[in-house]
Order: C-alpha cells, then structure tokens, then sequence
C-alpha cells in the first residue's frame, strides 16, 4: 500500500522555489511513499499561482488583505493547514512574520537566502551582497515566532566573485535554494 505524503508550501510571490518542489515531489513515487505538493498563497496575484496550475495544481489563497490582525490570518491559515494534515510545511518565499497562533501549533521549516544568523528578513540578499563577505548562502531553519531565528537545518555557502552582480548573486543563490530545500525535506521526511 503506498503512503500518501502531503507536502505544504506557503509562498507569497513568484512561486520559483514552490515550482522546483513540484518537479521534485508531485506525485512522485520513493518506495512504499508518494507525495503531493499542496500550495497555499497569502497573495491572490501571487505569480506561483500559475505555476502551480500548469501542473494541474489549485492553490489554497488565504488573503492576508481579508483579515482584521496577524492572529486572525494566522487563525485561518492554521486552520487550513490542520484541515489538510501534512506531513511538512515549508515556507519557501512566505513574506509573513507569523504570530505564536502559527508557530505554537504547526511545525514549518523556512527557506531563508542568507547563512542566519546574517541578515534577517526579507532584504537578505541585498544585504549580504553589500556586506563586504566573499560568501553568503542559503539556510533552512525550524520557525519560531521570532523572525528567521529557529534552529538551523542546513546551509549551503555561495561564492561572492569580484565581477558578481546583484542580479548574478541572487541567481546564484536561488540556483542554491533549488538544490538545498529538496535535499533538507528527503532527510526531514526519510524518502
């Protein structure tokens, strides 16, 4: 009998990283496993949307716009989560900083494009780029309520070049994000 693994992914945006999960995972078979990519999008223009259907996959939108305070979406959101019982969420381009209504009731990884502690929040490859250092990274972490502070997973290092840009920088990191994120999830769900 083949086990179903269900996979979420909250994303906010482009949907890049949601869509290389969906490669990796959907309806994938790692021996008695199979699992399923379950998106859900806090933006109802979130380009990830579209993405996501050309695989034949609807996302669950949970505008953030629609709700009085942080807890009240975290409410909803934790609620849909609960409702579709996965085995992982994962955060992979999710611009919300969750309230303790999320994090005190569902375990999520985050992917973060930065080598944490560095370089909090959501300018972290700008940030890193301009620091000076001849590396930055990507990081997956546990989360918590405070902002990309849970316990580290893994890290992958990325060389700064003297003749980088801004723009071939970032490329590097998200092309480092793709190959770290489905290696972390293999190893947190044993496929």
């Amino acid at each position: 009998m083949v086990e179903q693994i269900k996979i979420v992914v909250l994303f906010s945006g482009e949907g890049t990283n949601l869509e290389n999960l969906i490669e990796h995972f959907h309806g994938k078979r790692f021996g008695d496993k199979e699992t399923v990519i379950i998106p859900i999008t806090n933006r109802p223009n979130a380009r990830g949307i579209l993405r996501a259907k050309r695989y034949g996959i609807e996302t669950h939108i949970i505008d953030h716009k629609a709700y009085e305070s942080r807890e009240a979406f975290d409410v909803e959101l934790v609620r849909t989560i609960e409702v579709i019982a996965p085995s992982l969420v994962v955060m992979a381009g999710f611009m919300r900083i969750l309230t303790p209504v999320f994090t005190e009731r569902i375990e999520a990884i985050n992917l973060h494009p930065s080598l944490l502690p560095l370089f909090k929040g959501a300018c972290a490859i700008e940030e890193s780029f301009a620091s000076g250092m001849k590396v930055g990274g990507v990081t997956v972490h546990w989360v918590t309520s405070e902002l990309d502070n849970g316990e580290i997973i893994d890290q992958a290092c990325v060389k700064i070049e003297p003749d980088d840009t801004l723009e071939s920088f970032a490329e590097k990191i998200h092309r480092t994000e793709h190959r770290l994120l489905p290696e972390v999830i293999k190893k947190l769900l044993k496929l």
